[in-house]
């Protein structure tokens, strides 16, 4: 985990997260010059407050065609109760956004307090083989959408609309059209992780 090890063993899975390509939302914005004085101040305090907001960890997937994409995402928010809409900020390089942004569906996956580790399979590039992703078991929901089968409640979605900012993600606005909730469980947080998100 990453927690083992210290600090450096941490950074090393933080930095995993926010580069990988498959990757979303993870490790915040990164800082292209070393700042200095009081800029090195505003920055420290500007990230630290910045991961006070509260953030799940949720797993994103997608299907186009024969390709897949799939990562682990903390950005999302609902947006709206009528119609249900839901916001996602994802990386554009990523693979899982090319993915949605050509089949026009996807699927958020929330993961329990007890499901680190699936989380954690979730940093690195779509690895598709046979019936799983990255490892996991998945089947083909409603909009053919994967569905990750070990996780305890997902939210199937079409793309309402992808808004383009100046920044390192998108904001995509997804229309809920299915879920399914099978046990009582308790959401995993960034707070209640080893992970840093945010910044």
């Amino acid at each position: 985990m990453p927690g083992h090890g210290g600090l450096k063993n941490l950074n090393r899975w933080t930095r995993a997260w926010s580069t990988h390509n498959d990757g979303a939302n993870v490790a915040g914005i990164a800082v292209r010059e070393r700042p200095t004085g009081s800029t090195l101040v505003e920055a420290k305090v500007k990230r630290q407050t910045l991961r006070k907001l509260s953030n799940g960890v949720y797993v994103l997937t997608a299907r186009c065609a024969d390709r897949y994409g799939a990562a682990t995402v903390s950005w999302v928010s609902q947006a709206s109760f009528k119609p249900p809409l839901l916001m996602a900020a994802i990386r554009r390089e990523s693979n899982v956004f090319r993915c949605l942004s050509e089949s026009g569906s996807a699927a958020l996956h929330i993961v329990s307090d007890g499901q680190l580790e699936i989380a954690r399979r979730f940093f690195f590039p779509t690895d598709a083989g046979g019936e799983t992703l990255n490892g996991e078991p998945f089947a083909l929901g409603r909009t053919a959408a994967p569905i990750l089968t070990n996780l305890p409640a997902h939210i199937e979605c079409e793309v309402e609309q992808i808004i383009d900012t100046n920044g390192d993600h998108a904001l995509v606005i997804l229309r809920v059209v299915e879920a399914e909730c099978r046990t009582q469980f308790r959401p995993l947080t960034i707070a209640d992780s080893p992970w840093e998100y945010g910044g």
